[in-house]
């Protein structure tokens, strides 16, 4: 059996269904007790799987050592960086009621 990394192995899958990396990002802002970092997780493995970094950098217009802190486990982006990487990949944040059904499911 040849073992990758996890990151790895994600990027490839959200690469092929970007839908699912779309609910997983769902699912987690859906969890009242829903983690930054690992919303952060989803998305770094996410700029992976829609050309790296740079490529996501260029098309936010953002420097690209600012996404890395951004994204990194640690990181609080601002919401205009978290609007232009979203953006960048094709997504945007969207406000819905508490008690609306889930869209993603």
């Amino acid at each position: 059996m040849n073992d990758r990394p996890h990151d790895e192995a994600m990027i490839e899958l959200y690469r092929k269904d970007p839908e699912f990396a779309r609910q997983v990002i769902n699912s987690i802002l859906e969890d009242e007790n829903g983690d930054q970092g690992e919303l952060l997780v989803i998305l770094r493995q996410m700029a992976g799987a829609f050309g790296g970094v740079q490529a996501i950098a260029a098309q936010a217009h953002l420097n690209p050592t600012q996404i890395y802190r951004t994204l990194s486990p640690e990181g609080n982006p601002a919401l205009s960086s978290f609007s232009a990487i979203l953006k960048a990949m094709g997504l945007r944040l969207a406000v819905l009621p508490m008690n609306a059904p889930s869209t993603h499911a």
